[in-house]
């Protein structure tokens, strides 16, 4: 997975000028961007997927990843099919979230015998993405010298720490990236 932010970017937010905590700071970037994107049950970053789906008679499928800049090709029953070329054409179409077939042609009923290959993805990490990891990044580091600690005591004053793994900020931008149904 690639990460969701940069080191400088990181770096910049929390006022750190040396090259002493680079690696931490790396590490803690890759690890970030990886929980980030478990939890939203996607990759952000544009890649190329290839996916088997089974046909249930009718002209559209939701693609499994998103959004989809490119569709590189289509085929039910190792028959292509090929892009259509004008809103009276027959063939494929496609949206960000989803594939559309034209004139005479069906996704025919069958099990795995649908094969898309496509683009999905962002080319660059959407600006709340970025910053709600470079805010993880930032509270993971400062918890390194704390972990594990619930409160603390100083001068008749107590400080409690959140234990979560998100704070709320940071789930509510994830939960906006969320891919909720598997296919």
């Amino acid at each position: 997975m690639a990460d969701l932010t940069t080191l400088a970017s990181v770096k910049e937010w929390l006022k750190v000028t040396g090259t002493a905590d680079d690696a931490l700071l790396t590490r803690l970037v890759s690890a970030a961007s990886g929980a980030m994107q478990t939890w939203m049950n996607r990759v952000i970053a544009s890649g190329s997927y290839t996916e088997y789906r089974d046909g249930h008679d009718g002209i559209h499928l939701s693609f499994a990843d998103y959004p989809v800049t490119a569709v590189s090709g289509v085929s039910i029953n190792d028959v292509p099919i090929p892009a259509s070329t004008g809103a009276l054409s027959s063939g494929y179409v496609f949206s960000a979230t989803r594939l559309s077939l034209r004139g005479f042609y069906v996704f025919d009923r069958g099990v795995q015998n649908v094969l898309i290959s496509y683009t999905a993805g962002y080319a660059v990490t959407p600006p709340e993405l970025a910053q709600a990891c470079i805010e993880l990044v930032s509270a993971r580091y400062k918890e390194k010298d704390r972990i594990g600690l619930v409160s603390k005591g100083l001068a008749g004053e107590t400080i409690t720490f959140s234990q979560k793994d998100f704070s709320a900020g940071v789930r509510t931008v994830m939960s906006n990236y969320k891919k909720v149904v598997s296919l």
